[in-house]
This record gives structure tokens, sequence and C-alpha cells, in this order.
């Protein structure tokens, strides 16, 4: 009737509390990226402000993620809703131990990036967008880490793979289109079988929020049947084909290489660890049942990944083709803690994966300056780096220390727990499979330092001499912007491996928030998880 007024209580669906200034933080990293790709687009044809714009914006990222980080270290994990409805009505952005370690380390390794490719980005890849890209592929990144909706979880990684494709194809090289085919149609095939499940498990539930699902996979009598066993199947060979794991693993050294180093460097950093992300999410906080009666096959998996990428790496004279199958034996690695499945093994992947970020971008960014140095990928055309700088040959062997799993640095104590864990819960053949990676990894990386750096000159020379790289390459190496990111993240390998307490912390704080997700549950539902 006309005047009459209706009492809403809007308090059962939305949440009527002012949102704390602190808990803004959780969406700070998409918004400063967002926000930064879209100045930088704008503005791409000043070449000469885009790496200031574009590090600027990623300092403002790092700043924000440390910022998010310590907040969920104090608070626990952190739940937003967007528009204030409650989950699982509202898209719900929760944060955690694992997803907050993983952005921060994300956004440290993406600004190393920023400041080298202010060296070794020219004017044209600045104009086509290379900052741009840069930002909101971390756009992509921060969001896929920081999402609580499974839904969104699969936006973040169509935002990634969008800016990955744009950085892939930047040179306009017939090799980089011919690496970006390969790259897109595995890709393309991976995201459909990751919408097909997603729309199976909203038919199942009648939601996407993860914490709501969660509850409702718990209730269930027979987990292992059904469409359900569909759907963990479904969502398996999805984000083992983002990881680049055995036997979809071909399109990553098949394209790794094309583009320039410094995205290269990024792609083996952060692009395959967001897939197993998701699997972690998923699988061991979702749906953990599922991953009782497919543990045998994740391990499997992860056997074949771990040798198939160190095996790989043995038969490789190009170096960034070489380190493209580390990324892979690395994600081999994690996908054992996976399979195994305790809080520990899960720890000690997330550790892993934050070690792999970290030394697998550092890699690459060292072959690009091999290049600077020497003019070439190729080991028979280098030799003699030593004799030209000493200093960054020891740089280039502690890096090849510690993707090895060598003492005293950072890959050490993730395959200490992990080995550990293996043979704990029976599953020796694990703990061998990635012992055995360890070794040929030594033997092919120690092959790269004989061929590269201990021997006088290239195939061809007399010993002592060695082929330069161009006038304008080796002028980059003049710069602090080439040098000042390798040795941040070397730093971070050195101190991770010395100091290891404060990583492994965060990682088995990671690790009881999947595998214990009652405050993970009570973040998003209040009392009631």
């Amino acid at each position: 009737m006309a005047g009459s007024s209706v009492s809403v209580d809007y308090s059962q669906a939305m949440n009527l509390e002012p949102v704390a200034a602190g808990d803004w933080l959780v969406v700070a990293p998409v918004l400063i990226t967002m926000l930064g790709g879209a100045l930088c687009l704008m503005l791409r044809k000043n070449t000469d402000l885009q790496p200031k714009l574009g590090v600027s914006f990623l300092v403002l990222l790092v700043v924000a993620s440390a910022g998010l980080l310590l907040r969920v270290l104090d608070q626990g994990v952190i739940t937003m809703v967007m528009g204030g409805w409650l989950p699982p009505f509202g898209i719900a952005f929760t944060v955690d131990a694992l997803g907050a370690t993983l952005t921060m380390i994300g956004s440290v390794v993406a600004l190393c990036a920023g400041i080298f490719g202010m060296s070794t980005v020219d004017s044209t890849g600045r104009r086509y967008g290379f900052y741009p890209f840069l930002l909101l592929l971390m756009t992509g990144v921060c969001g896929a880490f920081l999402t609580g909706d499974v839904f969104n979880l699969y936006v973040w990684f169509e935002v990634l793979l969008i800016s990955s494709y744009g950085l892939l194809v930047l040179g306009n090289d017939r090799i980089q289109l011919d690496g970006a085919v390969k790259y897109g149609v595995l890709n393309l095939v991976g995201t459909n079988l990751f919408l097909i499940a997603t729309g199976l498990l909203y038919g199942m539930f009648g939601t996407l929020n993860m914490a709501d699902i969660a509850g409702k996979v718990a209730e269930l009598n027979n987990p292992a049947s059904g469409t359900l066993a569909t759907v963990a199947a479904l969502y398996f060979l999805a984000f083992a084909m983002k990881a680049a794991a055995f036997p979809v693993n071909f399109w990553l050294p098949a394209s790794y290489h094309t583009p320039n180093i410094v995205i290269s460097a990024v792609f083996a950093g952060l692009l395959t660890k967001v897939g197993v992300y998701a699997l972690i999410r998923l699988f061991v906080l979702v749906f953990p049942k599922s991953l009782d009666y497919m543990a045998d096959v994740v391990a499997l998996v992860a056997i074949g990944t771990l040798l198939v990428g160190a095996i790989g790496a043995l038969a490789q004279s190009e170096v960034r083709r070489l380190l493209g199958y580390l990324v892979i034996a690395g994600i081999g690695s994690m996908l054992a803690g996976v399979a195994i499945g305790s809080e520990q093994a899960i720890a000690g992947a997330i550790f892993y994966a934050v070690h792999s970020i970290i030394v697998m971008t550092a890699l690459y960014l060292a072959s690009g300056v091999m290049n600077l140095m020497a003019g070439s990928y190729d080991l028979r055309k280098l030799g003699g780096l030593y004799q030209k700088n000493a200093a960054f040959a020891a740089v280039f062997l502690i890096l090849a220390f510690a993707v090895s799993g060598l003492p005293p640095f950072s890959g050490f104590w993730p395959k200490v727990v992990l080995v550990a864990e293996a043979f704990d819960d029976s599953r020796a053949w694990l703990g061998a499979a990635i012992l055995l990676s360890g070794f040929l990894t030594t033997l092919a990386m120690g092959r790269v330092w004989i061929y590269a750096f201990w021997r006088g000159g290239p195939e061809g020379t007399a010993d002592g001499q060695s082929v330069s790289g161009d006038g304008a390459a080796t002028m980059h190496l003049k710069g602090g912007t080439v040098w000042l990111p390798l040795l941040i993240l070397t730093a971070l390998i050195v101190y991770f491996g010395l100091q290891p307490e404060w990583m492994m912390d965060l990682s088995q704080r990671g690790g009881n928030s999947v595998v214990n997700p009652l405050g993970y549950l009570r973040s998003v539902f209040g009392g009631e998880g």
C-alpha cells in the first residue's frame, strides 16, 4: 500500500559493520596492480616514464603485501566480502598465511623483474606494454592467491593468462609466436577443464565459496563417489596442466625460452606456482577426502615430474631450455608434498614453492647476464665467464647449489622436510625420487658451471679466450638495474638457507590453515565455522 514501510533485517544477508582500516590491505595488491596497469597503459607512448611508473607501483605492491602478511600473522585469517554481502552470497577475499606469504614473495619477484627490465626491455617493448602487462599479470597472480571463491579463482587465472599471452609475444619474433601457440593451446585446454569442473561443483553444492563447499563436503557420506570424484579428477588435470606436471609438461620447455629473458624469469618464478597453489587450496582445504583416494596418482605424477624435469635438464645445451626443465622438476617436489598430505608435508611444499619462486627467477635473470656477457645462451658458445667476473660466478654457483637442494641454501630445508615426511608416510620411493632428482639437477648445473664459467673459452677458441656480447648489451652490465635484482634474490636464498626458522614458521602456519581449516571457516562464517 502506498506510503507503507516494511522493516527489513539486512543483518542476515549483509555485513553492516564498517570494514576495519587494516582489512583493506586484503584487496590492496589487486587494486594497486590494476590501477598501475591501467595508468601505464594510458601512458604507454611515453617510454621513458614507463619504467619509473611500473617500478613505483611494484614498490607499492611490495609494501602492501608486506603489510597484509604482518596483519595476517597478527590477526589470523582475514575475510573481506564485496558489497558487504555475507558469504556464501557475496564474493569473498579470504587471506591466510599461505596466500599472504605467496603474495609477498611474488611481489618481491615482480619488483626485481621490473627493475631488471629497466635495462633489458627496449623502447619498443615498453611501448607495446611490458610494464602494463607485468602489472596486470600480478593482478591475476595476487587475486588467485587471495580469493576465497572458486569461480573468482578461475577469473584471476584468466587475467594472468591473458597478460602472459601479451608478454609472451612481446617482440613479435617468429620463435615467440611459435612458443605462444603451444603455450596457449595447452592452457586453453586446462582452462576449459577448470570451467567444466567449476560448473559441476556449483551444480552439486549451489555455492562456489571455498569455505562453504568445504563444510558441505565434510557432511557427505561418501565423498569418493559420483560427481565429486569426477570434479576432483578434472581439477587435478586442469591444475596439473597449468603447473606443467608430467605428462602434460611439454608446453613449458617449448615456450619459456622464447620471450625476453626477464619475461621468462617472471613466468618461471610465478605462473606454475599458481597451479600448485590451486591444487593445495582445493584438494587439501576444500575436498581433502578426495585427496585420500587420489594420493597414489598424485605421487606417481610427482615422481614422473621430478625425473622428467631433471633428466630433461641434463639433455639440454641451451641454458634457457635447461632452466625450463628445472622449473618442471621443482613442481614435482611440491606435488610430492601434496601427495603425502600431512601438515608438515604441505608446509614443506609451501617452503619449496617460496624457494622455487625466488631461485628460478634468479637463475633466469643470471642467464640473461650470461647472454649480455658472452652473447649467447648456448653452452657450446659460452666459456671464460669466471675470468670476466668472479663475483658473478660466485652468485651463479650459489644459485646452482640452491636449485639442487644443497646446503646451506634455501632449497635444502624444504627437501629435508619432504623426504622425511615421505619416509614417515611409507612412501620411500617418493623420497628416493626427490633425492635422485636433486642429484641429477646437481649434475646438470655442474655442467653449466664447467662449460660457462670454469673452462677458459667456448668451443673452437684458445684457452682463456671468450666470445663477448655486443657493445650495447655490454653497456647494460654497467648499470645497477641489472645487478641489483639478482643480488636481492640471491641474498634471500642465502638468508632462508642460513636462517630458515622464519620461513619455516610461515610455511607451517600456511600448512596448518589448509590441513586444519577451522580458523579459515570461522573467518568466513564467524562462530558457525
